[in-house]
């Protein structure tokens, strides 16, 4: 069974004060200050006419407290997920609602505050039986300070549900829009050469999404790093470009058709998948 598993970048980029803070919340995990600023249920969700189950992963958070996106930025935690335990789940996939972007002290992010609803898509084994949803999820979550949190879940889905949850509907509405919906015409990569792995350099043709856009280029394999992505709009042509380094340091190749581009405006975002050589 192939469940999907999002692994932290080693290379993340922290200010010295940032890290402090996470190293020294460590100590009082067990305590009472930080027990109660986020928790977790599954949302059993809903059975659609083709067999594919409908469930989610809901976090709540504490006031000021927020967590983070797959691809967190710099200045983020990447969340960690185990399936271990799981049963009658053939295919799964994560449906992530659109993030929105935090600037801090020159700093950025990517994530969420409040809630996040983290709808999953289950193919099951058998369609008429239970399935079992459990696992764990190992994030970082932050206020004044950053501290890691692993949380555990375990639920078990009828099968025979069939009305839709209007939370989990909620957040398969807010995530981004493809390529195609949002007007997408073309996407274009060049590769150049730096000291220590490779320049990624896209040029989309897109509508204006809104505000100020954000690109984030995740290069589709967790061992590659992507810095903090430079965005530039001229018209209807958007161009984002981003360092890649592999975590070992080693040359690699690049898949165009893995890299996966989210420009996120303050009117929609979209999910860009692949890119052409420019």
């Amino acid at each position: 069974m192939e469940l999907p598993h999002f692994n932290g970048m080693l290379l993340r980029t922290l200010t010295s004060a940032t890290l402090g803070a996470c190293i020294a919340a460590f100590p009082v995990l067990a305590g009472n200050p930080y027990s109660d600023v986020i928790r977790l249920e599954v949302r059993q969700g809903w059975t659609q006419p083709g067999g594919t189950h409908i469930a989610a992963l809901h976090l709540t958070l504490a006031p000021g407290w927020k967590t983070y996106w797959r691809a967190p930025g710099d200045a983020g935690i990447a969340p960690r997920f185990g399936w271990k335990g799981s049963r009658n789940i053939s295919e799964m996939s994560l449906v992530w609602p659109a993030p929105h972007v935090f600037e801090q002290n020159g700093l950025r992010s990517i994530g969420y505050k409040n809630q996040l609803v983290i709808p999953l898509k289950i193919s099951p084994d058998a369609v008429s039986k239970q399935i079992r949803i459990k696992g764990e999820i190992e994030l970082g979550i932050c206020k004044d300070i950053c501290i890691p949190r692993t949380l555990k879940f375990d639920q078990e889905v009828d099968a025979d549900l069939s009305q839709p949850d209007p939370v989990i509907a909620a957040a398969l509405a807010s995530s981004p829009f493809s390529a195609s919906e949002a007007g997408v015409t073309s996407a274009t990569c060049a590769l150049s050469a730096i000291e220590g792995g490779l320049r990624i350099s896209a040029t989309i043709m897109m509508p204006y999404a809104g505000g100020t856009e954000f690109a984030v280029i995740e290069a589709g394999n967790p061992q590659i790093w992507a810095s903090e992505t430079q965005t530039h709009r001229d018209g209807g042509q958007l161009t984002a470009s981003s360092d890649l380094i592999h975590v070992s340091q080693d040359a690699f190749a690049l898949d165009r058709s893995a890299v996966r581009i989210t420009v996120l405006g303050t009117k929609h975002s979209v999910d860009i998948r692949g890119c052409a050589p420019a």
